[in-house]
């Protein structure tokens, strides 16, 4: 009888939500330094329709660097729930946070709530505590929430199982592709959807995918490397050498990006880059960006939606981070690493089972972080496939979404 009660009030939730079917997009600017956090709103727009998760909307998924929370004002109901990281929180491990204070910009998606409605953002710190937050109020009458309109960039589906509704909406994005490399772009995200589901369990439940290549056209080919002083006018502007890491390509012009997606059902992107220079990035429930033209295209790009899409760890190590990400006396919220403080909650049962075990060297540290496997696709480009214990964390967000 319990578990019947909270169904039917999840269910009740969910009509809530999607009786405007609207979403809503929250901008937020996270700014400080290494030791200080503000949140800011910066805007509100509205959008017709819904392709976020329809189950599983008073739940989070993973915990996250930061979560996103949506309550009833008037009764304080949670309506809508999830988990994030972002650049700015990695930013803060560098050297360059402790000299100067910059700011960074984040969006949302959330379904449009049909009564006034609470909203908080929370930012965790290396622990688990919270080390900033935001309050406000959204109310769906507000005239100032910003209508947006759908963009024109032409678009082709690569794989339509159903309605937003009923399966998980990936879009595929073209950076660095002028519109004589449309077709190259179309191609390239073809590829990138079918070394996705090469990997189980992506495999298993590829029938419940949509994939929409969206072909945004850019005015240059290729995208910026700053390191080679090569600046490119590129749909997402995005750049190498993020935080001065060669490899790591990313955009910080969340905004922008959002804006060219308006009106195309969205909730996971990937965006592919025009170009054959080595590298990629993936922040958890933000992104994938990865270069669609190197050699190790097909590993990479999985790795990255690795991040994305499953909020798993890179599980490599060099030991040269300017601070140390994950420490012994708290259990990383990252599925596929530990450091052993609450190890009943990850993988013990595999290893008692024989499916897993615990190797040392993981998170970027060599010493205090484990993996689950010899080999993963979250540590190497050889790696054939994710290992037993991503396996399962991946299979267990893509039940969360699907219920």
């Amino acid at each position: 009888m319990h578990k019947y009660f909270l169904l039917l009030i999840s269910l009740f939730v969910s009509v809530l939500l999607s009786a405007q079917n609207e979403t809503l997009r929250l901008d937020y600017i996270f700014s400080g330094t290494s030791k200080s956090v503000e949140i800011s709103l910066d805007g509100m727009s509205r959008t017709d329709g819904w392709a976020g998760r329809r189950h599983n909307l008073d739940t989070l998924p993973l915990r996250g660097n930061g979560q996103i929370i949506m309550t009833n004002l008037e009764n304080g109901n949670i309506l809508y729930m999830n988990s994030f990281s972002s650049l700015f929180q990695e930013w803060q491990t560098t050297e360059e946070s402790v000299q100067v204070r910059k700011s960074f910009e984040n969006v949302f998606l959330v379904p449009m709530p049909v009564s006034k409605a609470r909203v908080e953002i929370r930012l965790f710190d290396f622990y688990g505590s919270v080390c900033a937050s935001l309050c406000h109020i959204v109310d769906p009458e507000d005239i100032l929430i910003r209508k947006a309109f759908p963009t024109s960039a032409q678009s082709r589906y690569l794989m339509k199982n159903g309605t937003p509704e009923d399966c998980i909406d990936v879009a595929i994005v073209a950076e660095g592709y002028t519109s004589d490399e449309m077709e190259k772009f179309y191609e390239d995200a073809s590829v990138a959807m079918e070394a996705i589901l090469s990997h189980s369990p992506f495999d298993r439940y590829k029938d419940f995918f949509n994939f929409l290549a969206v072909g945004l056209e850019s005015e240059d080919s290729g995208v910026s490397i700053p390191k080679q002083n090569l600046w490119k006018d590129t749909a997402v502007k995005s750049s190498f050498d993020t935080f001065y890491m060669d490899r790591y390509l990313t955009t910080v012009y969340q905004k922008n990006l959002h804006d060219r997606l308006s009106g195309f059902p969205y909730e996971h992107i990937i965006i592919l880059a025009n170009t054959d220079n080595y590298g990629g990035g993936g922040i958890y429930n933000a992104f994938t960006l990865t270069a669609a033209h190197h050699r190790a295209f097909r590993p990479v790009v999985v790795h990255e939606f690795g991040h994305s899409f499953a909020g798993l760890a890179d599980e490599y190590h060099y030991d040269d981070m300017y601070i140390e990400y994950y420490y012994p006396e708290a259990e990383p919220w990252e599925q596929n690493i530990t450091t052993m403080y609450d190890f009943d909650s990850k993988w013990k049962d595999m290893v008692e089972s024989g499916e897993a075990g615990i190797f040392e060297g993981a998170g970027y540290q060599s010493k205090g972080v484990f993996r689950g496997a010899e080999d993963c696709r979250m540590l190497t480009n050889t790696a054939k496939q994710f290992c037993p214990v991503c396996q399962r964390a991946i299979e267990r967000l893509i039940e969360f979404y699907l219920n």
